[in-house]
C-alpha cells in the first residue's frame, strides 16, 4: 500500500496547518515526535483483526496499518511498542509511547487520563463459548450467575462489562487473549467476553474446537486513539489526519480489508 500512502500523504500535507516545521510551541509529545523523527505506538499485538502477529512474527492488521499511516503522513519512523493490554495506559501517561492504537473503547474513565482521537470504528462486547445455553444470551443479566466463571483482558472495558454486569459470575482476568481462549478449551472458564470482532475471528481461526459467539454484540462502543491529554498541539495533528484519511477513503478501505475480507486469516499462525 505505500504508493497509496504516498498519495495519501501528498493529499494530507497540502493542509498547511499540519507541517511539523512551522508548528510553534509544540507540546511535549509533539515536540518528541518533531526532534526524534519517531512516532512511538503502543498495541497489544492479540486483538485480531486489529492488530496481531503473523506466522513469520510480523505484525498485521487494522491498527497496524492506521499507525504506519499516521506515522507516514508526519514524515517520522513508525515504532510499534508491543505490551499487555493493561499497560497502555500506564505507558501513555509516562511518555515510554506518543499513542495507544489498539482496539481501546474511549469511556469516561478513559477520558480522564487520556484524551481520545476518532472514533475510527464502532465496536461491541460479544461472548466466546463452547456453552450453546450462554451462546444465546442477549445481556450481562443473563450470565449474572455465581456458578460461571468468566474471563477477559486485564484493565479492559470487558473486565468491567463484566464486574459491572455479573457481579456475581468469577472474573479471572488475563493479559492475552490466547490465555482466555485456553482457559475454555481446558474448562477452566466458561467463556471470554472481548470484542465481537476478536471472538468472531476467533471462531473461524480454530473452527473445529466447538467454540460459539453471538450473533449480536451485547453493547456498543466507539473505538479511539488515545494521546496525551494535555498536548493540545499533537491532538490536533492526529485529529486532522484521521479527519483527512477518514475523508479520502482510507479508513473505508482499512475496514473492508480487515473486517470483511477474510484473506488475511491464512496468514495467522
Amino acid at each position: 500500500m505505500s504508493g497509496l500512502f504516498h498519495r495519501l500523504t501528498l493529499t494530507c500535507l497540502t493542509l498547511a496547518c499540519l507541517s511539523l516545521p512551522g508548528l510553534a510551541m509544540a507540546g511535549e509529545t509533539l515536540q518528541r515526535v518533531i526532534d526524534f523523527k519517531s512516532l512511538k505506538v503502543g498495541m497489544t499485538a492479540d486483538q485480531p483483526p486489529l492488530n496481531m502477529l503473523s506466522r513469520d512474527k510480523t505484525l498485521m492488521g487494522f491498527d497496524v496499518d492506521l499507525a504506519k499511516a499516521l506515522a507516514n503522513a508526519m514524515r517520522v519512523k513508525l515504532e510499534i511498542k508491543v505490551m499487555p493490554f493493561g499497560e497502555l495506559m500506564s505507558s501513555l501517561e509516562d511518555g515510554s509511547i506518543d499513542l495507544v492504537i489498539s482496539g481501546m473503547a474511549i469511556t469516561p474513565e478513559r477520558s480522564e487520563q487520556a484524551a481520545f482521537v476518532g472514533p475510527y470504528m464502532m465496536s461491541g462486547k460479544s461472548l466466546l463459548t463452547r456453552d450453546s445455553v450462554l451462546a444465546k444470551v442477549s445481556g450481562s443479566d443473563e450470565f449474572n450467575r455465581g456458578d460461571l466463571t468468566l474471563t477477559a483482558l486485564k484493565n479492559s472495558t470487558s473486565a468491567s462489562f463484566v464486574r459491572e454486569g455479573a457481579p456475581e459470575a468469577t472474573l479471572i482476568e488475563v493479559d492475552h487473549y490466547d490465555q482466555a481462549v485456553k482457559m475454555i478449551l481446558d474448562g477452566k472458564a466458561d467463556g471470554m467476553v472481548a470484542d465481537m470482532p476478536v471472538c468472531r475471528l476467533t471462531v473461524l481461526r480454530f473452527p473445529d474446537l466447538g467454540l460459539v459467539t453471538l450473533d449480536k454484540p451485547l453493547t456498543v462502543e466507539p473505538i479511539g486513539i488515545a494521546l496525551d491529554k494535555d498536548d493540545r498541539e499533537f491532538f490536533n495533528l492526529v485529529d486532522n489526519y484521521l479527519e483527512a484519511y477518514t475523508r479520502i477513503g482510507l479508513v473505508a478501505q482499512l475496514r473492508k480489508q480487515w473486517l470483511e475480507d477474510k484473506e488475511w486469516l491464512a496468514a495467522l499462525p
